[in-house]
Formats: C-alpha cells, sequence, structure tokens
C-alpha cells in the first residue's frame, strides 16, 4: 500500500511542479478550469440568483475536492499547505457548493476562488522564462489581474452583506454596478447604503480602496519600466530607452532587443 501511495505522490508532485510538457499542460487546464469556473460563478449568480438547480456546483465542487486533496498529497509539507490562505479559500468555495440550503447567500463567497490566480506564482515563473512578450509586460499583466480580482472580491463581499438589507441590490450586476461607481468615485446615488454595516462597509471601500483602485490603473496604463539598478545611485527602474539615470546622469547599459532603436 505504502508504494502506492509514493507513486501516486510522485506522480503528483511531478504534475504540480514538474518541468515536461505534461506537467505544464496539466497546470494550464488547471488555469483555464478556474477561469471558466470563475465565469460561471459571476454569470450564474446574475442569471440564476435563486440558485435552483445545483447540479453544476455539485460537480464542480467535486473537481475542486480532488484537485484539493491533489495539491495536499503533493505538497512537501501538507500541514503547512492546509493552512495556506488560498487552501483555505479551497474549503470555503467547496463548502459553500455543496451546502447551498444553509449558505445560499453566503455561496458568492466563492469568487475568493479567484485569489487562485494571483497565488500561481509556478505558472508565473514559466511565463516568465517561456514568452518575451510577457517578461516586457509581467508588470501590467499582474496588475490589471490584481484588478479585476479585487473588484470583484469587494463586489462579493457587497452583495453578501446587502442581498437581504438592501432592495436595490437584487444580484452581483447591483453589487457590481454598485462597487464601481463607489471606487471611481462617480456616485451617481441610485444605490446608496440604506444600513449602518452598509455605510461603514462602504467608508472602508472608500478609504482602501479608492487608492489602490487609482494605484493599480496607474500601474496599467503607465509606460513600462526596466528594472535595472544604477551603479551609482540604485534608482532600480528606468524608460526601456534611457542612455542615462534620470536621478544621477550615470551612463547606462540596458540590454535591449533592438526595438526601441
Amino acid at each position: 500500500m505504502i508504494p502506492i501511495f509514493q507513486t501516486l505522490r510522485g506522480r503528483l508532485r511531478h504534475l504540480y511542479f514538474g518541468h515536461s510538457t505534461s506537467a505544464r499542460t496539466w497546470r494550464y487546464g488547471i488555469l483555464l478550469f478556474d477561469i471558466i469556473t470563475i465565469a460561471y460563478f459571476i454569470v450564474s449568480s446574475m442569471l440564476d440568483p435563486g440558485r435552483i438547480h445545483h447540479e453544476v456546483d455539485y460537480m464542480i465542487a467535486l473537481v475542486l475536492s480532488l484537485d484539493y486533496l491533489a495539491r495536499l498529497l503533493a505538497s512537501a509539507r501538507p500541514g503547512r499547505h492546509a493552512i495556506e490562505f488560498t487552501s483555505l479559500a479551497d474549503i470555503v468555495v467547496i463548502a459553500t457548493l455543496v451546502a447551498p440550503a444553509f449558505f445560499e447567500n453566503l455561496a458568492f463567497l466563492r469568487v475568493i476562488r479567484m485569489l487562485r490566480l494571483l497565488r500561481s506564482y509556478h505558472l508565473l515563473k514559466e511565463l516568465r522564462e517561456a514568452s518575451n512578450w510577457f517578461r516586457r509586460n509581467e508588470e501590467i499583466i499582474q496588475s490589471a489581474v490584481n484588478l479585476v480580482v479585487f473588484i470583484f472580491v469587494v463586489t462579493a463581499l457587497v452583495y453578501v452583506v446587502e442581498d437581504d438589507r438592501n432592495p436595490a441590490i437584487n444580484n452581483y450586476l447591483d453589487a457590481l454596478y454598485f462597487t464601481v461607481t463607489t471606487l471611481t468615485t462617480t456616485g451617481y446615488g441610485d444605490i446608496t447604503m440604506t444600513d449602518s454595516a452598509g455605510r461603514l462597509m462602504t467608508v472602508a471601500i472608500m478609504i482602501f480602496g479608492v487608492a489602490l483602485f487609482l494605484r493599480l490603473v496607474q500601474t496599467i496604463f503607465r509606460p513600462a519600466k526596466v528594472h535595472l539598478p544604477c551603479p551609482d545611485c540604485g534608482l532600480s527602474r528606468h524608460d526601456p530607452d534611457a542612455v542615462h539615470c534620470k536621478h544621477c546622469g550615470r551612463v547606462l547599459n540596458i540590454p535591449t532587443e533592438g526595438e526601441w532603436g
């Protein structure tokens, strides 16, 4: 029995941490499944807010459970892996999928699985090594992912808190609309918080969210920078076509591929 267990664990470790084509295909497939399930959670919350049919939820829960157990077996430290944030988030997602009768409103916290996209550091490393385009735009891509994840997680929180309290928030789309108008400080006023918990949450979104939202948007749209510490002053971010350090004037030798002339 033990040799079979060790063989299974070795195979799983290869799939989740190996460098072969099959291992990378496996991880890309899991990432694609994550994206599809996230899209399903969001769309279904808009089209089927009552969540009457749960067959798809149960199938997704089964796949997520198998993935969770497989990651646990593949990990070098299963106990430490079990208490990591993404692992705890998976447990929340699975619970909300298999117990809709008890957690109907909290089921929308399953959107928290989007955070798994931020934790796929191994996959990001592979993309960095395999794609020159990804290396050039890595900061923009990560900021865009962070922005999308932040918006939808905050939206899920707004929906969970206000669904039963605020008559203006009837589905996930209403919560998304309120979140975006609050983060952009547009504030049309057609959806407002009427209870103390909602107003406190709105204050928190405006204080912490607006600053983070603007920071992420700025990172996405500002020109890309090259990371190369200046030997004299230590400035590490420069324009891709920079010849001199903007801080101290030292001549720089930034490796390029001839794209900037």
